[in-house]
C-alpha cells in the first residue's frame, strides 16, 4: 500500500474504458489518493492545467488524441515537468515502449494492469519525483536560475525562480510556447556546432529594466543542456562608454564585455586579441575612470548606463 501523507497525492488515470476507470479509481482510493479521472487525452489536458497531479496513468491508445500525443502536450507544461508519466495499453511491442518514453513517461505497464505491480511502481515514482522537486528547490532557494532544454530550444525543467521569469519574459516579448526566443536559439545551435560553448557569448534580452543573459554549463547526454539565467543591470554600449566615459573605442568594448561578467581570457578570445593586451586596456581603463578593480568599473559601467537620457 502506498504510505499515507499528510496530502493525498494526487493522481490522473486517462483511459477511456469504465472498467480500467473503475479498477483504478478504486486501488488508488485504498491507497490514499486523491483520484481525478478522463475519458482522453483533450480532458486530461484541460484537467492538468487546473489541478496538478503528483502521477498521471495515461492510456496509450485513446480515440481522438492518441496518450503519446497527450503525453507530449502535457510535457510542454512546466509545471508538469517532474510528474511521471506512466503508460498503459496492451501494446507490448519494443517501438510502442520507446514511444512512450520519448513522448516523456517514465514508465509502461500493459494491460491486464497487475493492481500490486502498478502501486509498487507509482511509489517508486512519486519518490523519484519527490526527491528531483527537492533538489530543485534546493537550488532555487540558493538563487540558482537554472534550466535544461532540449536541442531545439524547448525548455525541459527550471528551478522555479528561473520558471516565473522565463515565463514573465516569453509573455513580455509574445512567446507562447515554453521555449527560449529565437536569438537564444541561434545561440544555442551555436554552441553545438563545436568549440567550446563557454566561450561563445550568449545575447542579452532586455527585460523589466534589466537584461537576462544565457550561461552554458552542461550537456546531459545527446538532447539536454543545463543553462544559468543570469539577470542584471542593462549596460551601455561601446559607442556609450567612448562617449561619456571618455574611452577609446578598444577600451569601451572591453568595458563591455568586462560589465556582463566575462573574464578577461574570455574578452581576449571575443575579441580576438591577447590576455596580455586585454591586461593593458583594463590598466588604461582603471586610470581613466579612477578606479582600482574590475569590480569598481563595472558599477561605473552601470551607473552610466542608468543615467543615460534616452533620445
Amino acid at each position: 500500500m502506498i504510505a499515507s501523507q499528510e496530502r493525498r497525492e494526487i493522481a490522473l488515470v486517462v483511459d477511456d474504458s469504465p472498467e480500467t476507470l473503475r479498477l483504478l479509481t478504486d486501488a488508488l482510493d485504498t491507497a490514499n489518493m486523491t483520484v481525478m479521472v478522463a475519458l482522453d487525452g483533450a480532458a486530461a489536458i484541460r484537467i492538468a492545467e487546473q489541478v496538478t497531479p503528483d502521477v498521471i496513468l495515461l492510456d496509450a491508445v485513446m480515440p481522438g488524441i492518441d496518450g503519446f500525443e497527450t503525453c507530449r502536450r502535457l510535457k510542454r507544461s512546466a509545471k508538469l515537468a517532474d510528474t511521471p508519466v506512466i503508460f498503459m495499453t496492451g501494446l507490448a511491442e519494443t517501438e510502442d515502449i520507446v514511444r512512450g518514453l520519448e513522448a516523456g513517461g517514465v514508465d509502461y505497464v500493459t494491460k491486464p494492469i497487475a493492481i500490486e505491480e502498478m502501486l509498487a511502481r507509482i511509489r517508486v515514482h512519486l519518490a523519484n519525483a519527490r526527491l528531483t522537486k527537492s533538489a530543485r528547490v534546493a537550488l532555487d532557494v540558493s538563487g540558482r536560475y537554472l534550466f535544461v532544454v532540449n536541442r531545439d530550444g524547448s525548455i525541459v525543467w527550471a528551478t522555479p525562480q528561473a520558471q516565473k521569469l522565463l515565463a514573465s519574459h516569453l509573455s513580455a516579448i509574445g512567446v507562447e510556447e515554453f521555449a527560449i526566443p529565437p536569438a537564444w536559439r541561434e545561440w544555442l545551435e551555436q554552441c553545438q556546432g563545436g568549440g567550446d560553448p563557454t566561450r561563445i557569448p550568449a545575447p542579452a534580452a532586455g527585460f523589466d529594466g534589466d537584461e537576462l543573459r544565457l550561461q552554458y554549463l552542461a550537456k546531459f547526454g545527446s538532447n539536454e543542456i543545463l543553462l544559468r539565467l543570469v539577470r542584471g543591470h542593462k549596460v551601455g554600449s561601446p559607442a556609450q562608454f567612448s562617449r561619456e566615459l571618455g574611452l577609446t573605442n578598444r577600451e569601451s568594448e572591453v568595458l563591455s564585455w568586462l560589465s556582463v561578467g566575462k573574464t578577461n581570457r574570455d574578452i581576449a578570445q571575443i575579441l580576438g586579441l591577447s590576455p596580455r593586451t586585454v591586461d593593458k586596456h583594463l590598466e588604461q581603463i582603471y586610470a581613466k575612470l579612477g578606479v582600482e578593480n574590475r569590480t569598481a568599473a563595472t558599477m561605473i559601467a552601470v551607473k552610466a548606463s542608468r543615467d543615460r537620457t534616452p533620445p
